[in-house]
C-alpha cells in the first residue's frame, strides 16, 4: 500500500468518521467512511493541498448518494438531540425532551443547505474557504449562505424563546404523577 495515503488515513480518519457520524444513522457509518477513503485511494491526485475538504465534500457526497439510493433522509436534523449536553443531567425530564424537540424543530425548520453551511463551520470547525471547498460553491458564496443561515437561525430561536407554551402534561396535570 502506499505509504502516502497510508499517512492521509491515519491523519483524518477520526475527523471523517465524527463528520460521517452527525449525519446519517449509526449503521450507514462504516460504509460511507470507507467508500470515502475508497475514492480518496483512487484519487489522491486530487488531493494533494487540502485533503480533509476535499475528504469532506467526497463523504458528504457519498451521503447524499446513499439517501437517494435508499430513500431514506438520515441527516443532521435527527442527531441534533443528542449533541447538545450542556444541561442533560439537570431539571425537570419533560422540560428537557420539550428543549431538544423544540431544537430538533427549528433546526428541521431550516433550509438543508442552512443546516449544512452551519454544520460545517460549527460542529467541524472549518473556514469559509474550506467549507466553500466542501459544498462546491465560492468562498463568497459560502460567506453570504453562513450569514444567512444565521441570521435565520437566531430569528426562529429569538421567536420560539418569546412565545412560552406549556406542555400537555402540564395542561393536564400529570406531569408530576409521572415522574414524581
Amino acid at each position: 500500500m502506499d505509504p502516502r495515503f497510508t499517512d492521509l488515513y491515519r491523519a483524518h480518519y477520526s475527523a471523517v468518521l465524527r463528520f460521517v457520524r452527525r449525519r446519517v444513522h449509526e449503521s450507514d457509518v462504516d460504509d460511507v467512511v470507507s467508500e470515502t477513503f475508497f475514492a480518496a485511494w483512487r484519487r489522491q491526485d486530487e488531493m494533494a493541498v487540502a485533503p480533509l475538504p476535499w475528504l469532506y465534500r467526497t463523504a458528504r457526497n457519498v451521503i447524499l448518494n446513499t439517501n437517494r439510493a435508499s430513500g431514506r433522509r438520515a441527516g443532521l436534523a435527527v442527531r441534533i438531540a443528542s449533541m447538545r449536553g450542556d444541561d442533560a443531567g439537570a431539571g425537570n425530564p419533560i422540560d428537557r425532551f420539550e428543549q431538544r424537540q423544540d431544537l430538533v424543530s427549528i433546526w428541521r425548520g431550516l433550509e438543508p443547505l442552512d443546516q449544512e453551511v452551519l454544520a460545517l463551520q460549527v460542529w467541524e470547525g472549518l473556514s469559509s474557504p474550506e467549507a466553500a471547498a466542501v459544498l462546491g460553491i465560492s468562498r463568497a458564496a459560502c460567506s453570504m449562505r453562513a450569514t444567512r443561515a444565521r441570521r435565520r437561525l437566531a430569528a426562529a430561536l429569538a421567536t420560539e424563546a418569546s412565545g412560552p407554551r406549556q406542555s400537555p402534561a402540564r395542561a393536564a396535570g400529570i406531569e408530576q404523577e409521572v415522574y414524581s
